[in-house]
């Protein structure tokens, strides 16, 4: 089991959300926008503890980030 890494990430000024796979990739959790697409794609992404199916789900202020190896983001 890999160890938790409890990351944050906080919106620019003016911006309401940034989509799933970008924020991924940005966090480096994805080392490409492929890899964030094949993420989601086998079920190894929930968004505040739901699994998450939606490639361009709008992750907003407040939501909550995890993948099956470990990693969470907060989003701010």
């Amino acid at each position: 089991m890999s160890e938790n890494k409890t990351l944050e990430f906080s919106l620019d000024e003016g911006e309401d959300y940034i989509e799933l796979i970008s924020l991924l990739k940005y966090m480096n959790v994805a080392a490409t926008g492929g890899q964030a697409k094949l993420m989601v794609e086998n079920n190894t992404v929930y968004v505040d503890g739901e699994l998450e199916t939606r490639k361009r789900r709008k992750v907003r202020s407040g939501m909550t980030v995890t993948t099956t190896d470990g990693y969470k983001i907060i989003v701010k």
